[in-house]
């Protein structure tokens, strides 16, 4: 397989699978987005007649990611390793970053090649910063950091960012292993960002959701929180540690009122490398 696909243009590439479901293009339509098909929308909508607050749940997803990479990006973070982008929505996590730290350097991966069509938009950075994108997968880790290399600078901490990954990784591609393998080339002082779809609450329910995923051909595997904790082993959490995503550090975010996403099944967390 030839090496991950390095842009600073986003040149359009690969072939749109318009015949099954792609997680990134379902993400896209619960958040609203356009850039989806009639199967992903049908998809989506199976997992939404199952589990009816899954559009809460994508935009739960979406504001702890701006909250988290605020909150590094305050604490001096000035470069992002971000797997599993997803189509671009507004703001994207560079726009979070160069907004406190404009010389911020951002690194976007993803396989979808709706994504990489998509990429022109993830690449306005300032012009005292610098975004690029890779067309790869994060079962390869290896090339995905390969390619990173090209524009974050391996000496300086860089916090690396699986959210909403981990849970569209099955046990059988070792994603405990993928996790490793991404963070043993990061300096000490980095940061990874995880969230992670649970059954914790409703079993049932989230056996059905994983098995429209797996239908569609996506390993889709939801885990619980001990089992999420895990992939934080060696690293040093932030507080408030491993909660439901609504729940750390609400006081970053946007103001949404009512409380509302409090109580997703969705685990979150922050750890530094020490």
């Amino acid at each position: 397989m030839r090496r991950p696909h390095v842009t600073d243009a986003g040149t359009s590439g690969g072939q749109i699978d318009t015949g099954k479901p792609h997680s990134a293009r379902m993400y896209d339509y619960y958040l609203g987005g356009k850039d989806n098909y009639p199967v992903d929308a049908e998809a989506a909508e199976q997992v939404i007649s199952l589990f009816p607050a899954t559009r809460e749940l994508a935009l739960t997803n979406r504001l702890f990611m701006h909250r988290a990479s605020r909150l590094l990006a305050e604490r001096g973070v000035r470069q992002f390793l971000d797997i599993g982008t997803g189509i671009p929505t507004e703001p994207n996590l560079h726009q979070i970053v160069q907004g406190v730290v404009p010389e911020a350097r951002v690194v976007y991966a993803d396989n979808d090649p709706i994504v990489l069509r998509h990429a022109q938009a993830l690449l306005h950075s300032t012009r005292e910063g610098k975004t690029a994108y890779v067309h790869g997968d994060v079962r390869e880790p290896g090339k995905i950091i390969a390619a990173a290399r090209e524009t974050l600078d391996f000496s300086r901490p860089i916090a690396l960012s699986l959210v909403a990954l981990l849970h569209l990784v099955a046990d059988e591609d070792e994603p405990a292993r993928i996790v490793h393998e991404l963070l043993e080339p990061l300096p000490s002082g980095g940061y990874l960002t995880l969230s992670h779809a649970t059954g914790d609450f409703d079993p049932e329910t989230w056996e059905r959701v994983v098995e429209v995923y797996r239908k569609g051909g996506t390993a889709a595997q939801v885990r619980s929180r001990d089992e999420f904790s895990a992939f934080f082993t060696g690293l040093e959490l932030v507080d408030p540690g491993v909660v439901l995503a609504a729940r750390w550090h609400p006081e970053l975010g946007e103001e949404r009122g009512g409380g509302e996403g409090e109580e997703m099944p969705l685990y979150a967390g922050v750890a530094r490398k020490p």
